[in-house]
């Protein structure tokens, strides 16, 4: 997820990169990210500890920022069209602040956006009575204005410090705050749902490209990526879209079928598997039928008909759910 900002970022001319890490994953995002060279940036690693709001988040960056206007990517976001018109657009000396805007059908399940002649007016959290269809995404572009607005805030009912509510500061403060709409699609994909659904829309824009050895090309239907070392055995059924790492082996007994991403270093076989996604270092093997669903880095699948008692035996990680 996060090299997908890094790829937006980029492509918006921005390579001196500040991530804000919590207590959860820092290892794991400093030893996968580095100094930020192998993909093109310059990282700053930035610890906010408890995650204490987004206003909190960006308030921690002020020593990194210093006085220069800077865009705050969320994440956990995925855009389409990438955010290079949204900095382009911005003006720091007209604006203190930038916001990115989506229309959406149902308003009230969003924070949406008062907008007047292309300014923001005001912001109001899931209102029952919609100012505008103009929701809030996870991108904004700040200038240091934001910074005091974020030291006066009072946490939330939530418990937290409320970005919307630092924005709405400038507002009340004079200043203006520009607003621009994206369009293509917008994913925030927070929950488990939400990754399987933005699977989906990534794997829509997936070109045909074939790296890895295929044994029998009558095995691959659709638009198939498949990464170098990766071997599709004769048998297989693999029906795109679907997305095939490195050095993964899709066994002769397998079917992958559509809206399915299988990440590096996996051995598939003996397995229907469709509109999931498996991280990679994965081993399903178990003969079974599995769809929308998700498997983690090193997860394992496996068939246990030879053991007693007769049962299924599962190790079942924090935050998990099952259905069987």
């Amino acid at each position: 997820m996060i090299e997908y900002a890094l790829e937006d970022l980029c492509a918006a001319g921005i390579t001196d990169i500040g991530i804000v890490l919590g207590n959860k994953g820092r290892t794991a995002i400093q030893e996968h990210f580095g100094d930020g060279n192998d993909f093109g940036v310059d990282i700053t690693y930035i610890v906010q500890g408890e995650p204490l709001g987004l206003a909190h988040a960006v308030g921690c960056t002020r020593d990194f920022v210093g006085d220069d206007p800077f865009v705050v990517y969320l994440g956990d976001d995925l855009m389409k069209e990438g955010i290079t018109d949204l900095v382009s657009d911005f003006d720091p000396e007209t604006h203190a602040a930038g916001i990115g805007l989506q229309e959406v059908d149902e308003p009230s399940r969003y924070g949406i956006v008062d907008v007047t002649d292309g300014e923001v007016v005001d912001l109001v959290e899931k209102p029952d009575d919609p100012p505008s269809s103009f929701a809030l995404i996870g991108v904004y572009v700040f200038t240091p204005e934001i910074f005091p607005q974020i030291e006066s805030l009072e946490q939330s009912w939530r418990g937290e410090l409320e970005i919307t509510d630092a924005i709405r500061g400038l507002i009340d403060d004079g200043h203006s705050v520009q607003s621009h709409v994206v369009h293509g699609w917008w994913k925030d994909a927070g929950k488990p749902e939400d990754i399987l659904h933005a699977n989906r829309l990534v794997l829509d824009d997936i070109d045909h490209d074939v790296r890895g050895n295929v044994t029998d090309e009558d095995s691959l239907a659709g638009r198939v990526v498949l990464g170098e070392g990766s071997v599709i055995e004769a048998g297989a059924v693999i029906r795109g879209p679907v997305s095939i790492g490195e050095n993964t082996r899709i066994g002769g007994d397998a079917y992958v079928g559509p809206y399915t991403s299988i990440g590096d270093d996996s051995m598939i076989d003996n397995v229907h598997i469709e509109a999931s996604v498996v991280i990679g270092e994965n081993k399903i093997t178990a003969e079974r039928t599995i769809v929308d669903s998700l498997l983690g880095e090193q997860a394992m699948i496996t068939t246990n008909d030879d053991r007693r008692p007769t049962g299924d035996r599962i190790v079942v990680g924090q935050n998990s759910t099952l259905e069987l």
